[in-house]
């Protein structure tokens, strides 16, 4: 077993696999497979599940999901990424959980807010991040994962909103989402020529475990004043 910032190493049915530890021990949040090593419960996490599993396995760093941190998710959908996150920045750091449709947000509920209190849902558009009335302050990281044409849009206003001078942004680029006739790598690129307030940090395909999507790591270089 090794470490990789918040997250491990461990092997498992005879593989290294990637995986979180359990911050509610004895739940699983998507009927993952639970590991328990030196006394410690571990949670493996899926690639097929999850964009940011499958980042980390193409080689984005996560050192800014680390004990401690606020993180901004958008677009929760269920929990299944969410709940890594929730072990990731542990008992110290809190995630604030965006999900507008109500049927989603329930399980997003069931499955893991009543078991992690490091978990805030939120049922609102993310299109209104002024509107999310239990986030306060500054975040250390923003994650984006909408299907949305405007979701790097979205992904930006809510980083002037809520983004650190100096945080992360996590945006998963969705190709289909944006325009279903135009090549992937020419939407990608354009996507990340719209970040004029970040530096861009990484860039990666998520095949083959995500089809026609790819995952941008940036760093806020932009100061805003106004909360």
């Amino acid at each position: 077993m090794s470490e990789d910032s918040g997250c491990f190493w461990i092997k498992f049915e005879g593989e290294k696999r990637l995986a979180t530890e359990n911050l509610a021990v004895g739940i699983q949040a998507y009927k993952e497979k639970l590991v328990t090593y030196k006394k410690r419960e571990y949670r493996i996490w899926d690639p097929y599940r999850s964009k940011l599993a499958s980042a980390i396995l193409n080689g984005v760093p996560v050192h800014s999901l680390c004990y401690g941190a606020s993180v901004l998710y958008l677009g929760a959908s269920t929990g299944t990424t969410v709940s890594h996150v929730s072990d990731m920045v542990g008992s110290g750091g809190a995630v604030f959980a965006v999900e507008h449709t109500s049927r989603v947000a329930r399980e997003l509920m069931e499955r893991v807010a009543r078991h992690r209190p490091n978990v805030t849902p939120i049922l609102q558009d993310a299109r209104r991040p002024s509107e999310y009335f239990s986030v306060f302050g500054r975040m250390d990281v923003v994650y984006c994962d909408i299907a949305q044409p405007d979701q790097t849009e979205i992904s930006i206003n809510n980083c002037k909103k809520y983004l650190k001078p100096g945080g992360t942004l996590f945006l998963v680029i969705k190709a289909r989402s944006i325009n279903v006739a135009k090549n992937p790598g020419d939407i990608f690129r354009s996507e990340i020529s719209k970040l004029q307030d970040f530096d861009v940090l990484h860039n990666v395909d998520l095949r083959p475990y995500h089809k026609d999507h790819a995952m941008v790591l940036g760093r806020y270089c932009h100061h805003e004043t106004n909360l």
